[in-house]
């Protein structure tokens, strides 16, 4: 059946005056109210109010305007004769299509300041209700909730004179998930609310929107199937927005989107052009310098042999020189703000490497909650954010106090280990503006073992270096361990009962220590 009666009434106005003059050219009635009414009209288009239509005026101050039979009939009417004949008992007509997206309750809810009366004003009900009737009755209604999807509603009407099953359906779909997010948006608002009025950080409510972004070619292993879904929302700059760039050939995998963002979690951290190689989620080489190829080379140089195959993240566009470094060795992914066209030349020499371009860049505090999925439940936190000025701030408990050299390496160490998965120890070393690591020790049952692997993997550029503890030496034999190594200074939280020991045989050693008392477990 061709689209004879559209009903819009909308927040986002986006794209809505050319769509609407596109298909009032085709002879579309429009029935509006409102505000939508008022901005079409002054676009020169010809509305119907809703007012007009059903013979009843808007009350409450607009509150109450399409909760009415000869709406509701209209769009939930089945062409069958009983539906038709019971719409035209009320002097109703068929509505073809609905454009409606609802008052913005969220943008509301993100803006400092807002009262909770506000915030109840913007909860709309005739808004849902009419998405929700035009959704459910797709086998003949059409229902549009994103502007974005003008421009496809409005070449299948140009086409045909109607929009395809296929599309009706896709568009409903998206409609329940609108309203979906919406209803949980508000539930977690009101579930927040605390007896004094005020508002608790986790809400006794929590409702997730995502949407399916592909399918992958497997899970974790083989046997398992698995898809990426990006959050509904998802900020620029985030691993949910980022594109891939080029013809990679191979899909990224499940692993490999785990390790991107682990990547990407880890070089968000540096102001100064730094490169993080992740390999299994853990960074085995970290570098910041005054160019981003220099960065690449000393984080690759951290550790040669678990780089081959690893995942590479930048924080600078990705130019020529760094271009070439990267082809130098095996890698599954690199992920950039951006790539200098010259660059992506190079860098597609190498036909299964994957490109991913963040565009944005986005800060690691602007990302304020973690989700875990355990068996039947969800563990959700605040996202670490606090690793920035702990070591500045940190209280020296040794003799001797860091160098200033010792102390700019202790503060690129401990940023990095937070990254690293506990027992996480980092070895590093600063040579001038550029820092880097040596050796890193993560994921062992024992702290020592985790310094005797960081020592393992640094060798001779342990002397010298620096040392950072995610958590307390719970005995000396870990700082014993990293006098043997050649460790000069050691940045850690502090706090076990065999502080005294430790610190006894850090001055032993006249190791440099400072305890920052705060501890970056990653599990």
């Amino acid at each position: 059946m061709p689209i004879r009666r559209a009903l819009v009434s909308v927040s986002d106005k986006r794209g809505l005056v050319p769509f609407l003059q596109a298909l009032t050219a085709r002879g579309v009635e429009v029935l509006s109210t409102g505000g939508t009414a008022r901005a079409l009209r002054d676009a020169g288009l010809a509305v119907t109010d809703v007012s007009a239509y059903t013979g009843s005026p808007e009350i409450m101050d607009g509150r109450v305007k399409t909760l009415h039979p000869k709406v509701h009939g209209a769009i939930l009417m089945r062409e069958r004769d009983d539906d038709r004949e019971a719409l035209a008992s009320i002097g109703g007509a068929p509505i073809d299509l609905v454009v409606v997206n609802l008052y913005p309750f969220e943008e509301t809810l993100r803006r400092p300041g807002a009262s909770h009366d506000e915030l109840v004003e913007k909860i709309d009900i005739g808004g849902p209700a009419m998405v929700r009737a035009a959704a459910k009755n797709h086998a003949r209604v059409t229902v549009v909730v994103d502007p974005s999807d003008y421009p496809s509603v409005l070449a299948e009407i140009e086409r045909s004179g109607d929009v395809g099953h296929d599309l009706r359906v896709a568009l409903a779909s998206k409609a329940f998930s609108h309203t979906a997010r919406y209803d949980g948006a508000i539930a977690m608002y009101l579930s927040s609310l605390d007896a004094e009025g005020g508002r608790e950080r986790y809400p006794r409510a929590l409702h997730l929107a995502y949407e399916r972004a592909y399918p992958l070619r497997y899970g974790e292993n083989p046997h398992q199937t698995g898809a990426f879904y990006r959050e509904i929302g998802a900020v620029e700059g985030s691993l949910g927005r980022a594109a891939s760039v080029g013809a990679g050939g191979k899909e990224l995998s499940y692993n490999n989107l785990v390790d991107v963002d682990a990547a990407l979690e880890a070089v968000r951290e540096f102001a100064s052009p730094a490169a993080v190689v992740v390999k299994h989620t853990n960074p085995c080489g970290v570098a910041t310098a005054d160019s981003l190829e220099q960065a690449y080379r000393a984080a690759r140089a951290a550790d040669e042999l678990s780089a081959f195959g690893g995942i590479v993240a930048l924080n600078r566009a990705v130019d020529v020189e760094t271009a070439h470094a990267l082809v130098e060795t095996f890698l599954e992914a690199v992920v950039a703000p951006t790539f200098e066209a010259d660059a992506l030349k190079v860098l597609h020499q190498k036909k299964n490497l994957r490109l991913l371009e963040t565009r944005a860049w986005l800060a690691s505090d602007e990302a304020a909650r973690t989700v875990k999925h355990v068996s039947g439940g969800l563990l959700v936190q605040e996202r670490d954010n606090r690793a920035r000025g702990e070591v500045e701030g940190a209280r020296v408990v040794t003799k001797r106090a860091p160098t200033d050299e010792e102390l700019r390496a202790l503060t690129f160490a401990w940023a990095v280990a937070k990254h690293v998965k506990s027992n996480a120890i980092v070895m590093a070393r600063a040579n001038g503006p550029q820092c880097y690591t040596v050796g890193v020790g993560a994921g062992q049952m024992s702290r020592v073992v985790s310094v005797e692997v960081a020592a393992s993997k640094s060798g001779d550029l342990a002397r010298g270096a620096v040392l950072a503890s995610d958590a307390f030496f719970p005995f000396p034999d870990g700082v014993e361990r990293a006098a043997e190594a050649g460790v000069t200074a050691i940045v850690q939280p502090g706090g076990s009962i065999k502080d005294p020991d430790v610190i006894a045989a850090a001055d032993a050693h006249n190791i440099a220590m400072v305890f920052t008392g705060a501890r970056h477990f990653r599990h």
